[in-house]
């Protein structure tokens, strides 16, 4: 499969509210957290060449009661954290963040807050109680939008039925759990504390406990992982009857205890091809099932997409509260601090948690523009490149990588060949 090297970049999950990875240094922030006239402008009232964006919220949940070893988010364990960073006052410093919120965006963004997403971390660790808190005051400042989609992230060990009830009355309307896999080995590697069964059984609970809306996440290309273990996991997971699945090829990141064990050579790297093999495998069982491609890395049922990645690949405005939270209104970018004691520490000061930001230049939103959108089944407008770049595109189409028929109605759509290896068309696009 040679087609497939390069792989290792294109695999990479795209999302923009807590990153991972080190921020940029960036300028510093004010203590009030005021933004750019320009900047809110855009988000009250639109702006010129620009299509209406929608509003969501992120809420950042810090708290895992062990951490994973692949994992490098910004996570923390109850014996990591003492003082300000306390589960139990958690809550409480979050709606300090709403306030201040408000007092920086001037009003409820049109239209209200379309998605929330409660992500970590694991936001189950907390109380419902605690997450219908923090929901409410969601709406109470800023309105939530009619309909509006609400998710939060589980384990599968940090949910029980009536846990789930009590979520689906609070307003939540859709689930995504960690499923990984369902083999025990694979599992233990990853530092999983579920039992194999437990994810699919967590989501029948969610739908017995009224959520229409459930995802299940998969890590493929595990080292030790066989292609039978990985058809498996798809099986259970659409067994389960979920209306969305998400599969992301295994990330080595530095500074995590899986990568500690490869550099002593405990366990071999993942390798590309097999992750290619993986891919394809999933999009052929999940396409059968009814779950159809709409991200490289996301499969949903009609009317089960995720509205809120969604958002951030379509270059909406977001808030997102809680440490090391990223957000994005009107061209500005700018991240929390990441320890959860600085955080309560800065909101209890009657500050900005805020690190640091940076203003995106119009050729920064180009950039970013082609690098998410292209990963959407609906592509982007040709129309939004520039001469060079539907160039590139067009030699894309000759290799297979974008789909000529799609090109031709005047829009950049990835091939299944091109899914495998969109770092290397968006790279193209955006040098030529």
């Amino acid at each position: 499969m040679a087609r497939t090297r390069g792989w290792a970049r294109d695999r990479a999950r795209v999302t923009l509210d807590t990153m991972p990875s080190t921020p940029p240094e960036g300028e510093p922030a004010p203590a009030d957290g005021s933004l750019p006239a320009s900047a809110l402008a855009e988000l009250h009232g639109g702006a010129a060449g620009r299509e209406p964006a929608t509003f969501g919220v992120y809420v950042h949940v810090p708290f895992c009661a062990s951490r994973c070893g692949y994992c490098d988010f910004n996570t923390y364990t109850a014996t990591e954290l003492g003082g300000g960073g306390a589960q139990a006052r958690y809550a409480e410093t979050v709606l300090a963040e709403i306030a201040l919120a408000a007092r920086v965006l001037g009003g409820r963004p049109p239209g209200g807050v379309a998605t929330v997403f409660f992500g970590g971390g694991t936001p189950t660790l907390l109380p419902p109680d605690d997450l219908a808190r923090i929901l409410d005051a969601v709406d109470a400042t800023f309105g939530l939008a009619p309909g509006a989609e609400v998710t939060t992230e589980a384990n599968p060990e940090s949910v029980t039925p009536q846990s789930l009830r009590a979520l689906r009355r609070a307003g939540f309307t859709r689930l995504s759990l960690g499923m990984q896999s369902t083999a025990t080995h694979v599992l233990r590697l990853l530092d999983r504390r579920h039992t194999p069964g437990r994810a699919a059984q967590a989501a029948v609970e969610a739908r017995e406990a009224g959520f229409a809306h459930v995802n299940l996440d998969l890590i493929y290309g595990t080292p030790g992982e066989t292609a039978d273990d990985f058809a498996a996991s798809l099986a259970a997971a659409t067994a389960a009857g979920v209306d969305h699945v998400s599969a992301y090829s295994l990330i080595v990141e530095d500074g995590t205890r899986l990568a500690a064990r490869i550099r002593r050579g405990e366990i071999p790297e993942p390798d590309d091809d097999v992750a290619a093999d993986r891919y394809l495998a999933a999009d052929e069982h999940l396409t059968a099932a009814g779950l159809h491609w709409y991200e490289v890395s996301n499969w949903a049922r009609d009317g089960g997409a995720c509205a809120h990645n969604l958002l951030y690949w379509r270059g909406g405005h977001w808030w997102g509260f809680g440490p090391g939270a990223h957000s994005h209104v009107g061209g500005v970018r700018w991240w929390n601090v990441r320890h959860p004691t600085a955080y309560g520490q800065r909101l209890g000061d009657g500050r900005s948690p805020a690190q640091a930001r940076e203003t995106l230049t119009p050729d920064d939103r180009h950039l970013e523009e082609v690098m998410l959108r292209l990963r959407l089944a609906d592509g982007l407008p040709l129309a939004s490149l520039a001469s060079a770049e539907q160039g590139a595109a067009r030699r894309a189409a000759t290799d297979g990588l974008l789909l000529p028929a799609e090109l031709a109605a005047g829009r950049a759509v990835l091939s299944r060949d091109g899914r495998l290896l969109a770092d290397r068309v968006i790279r193209d696009l955006v040098t030529a």
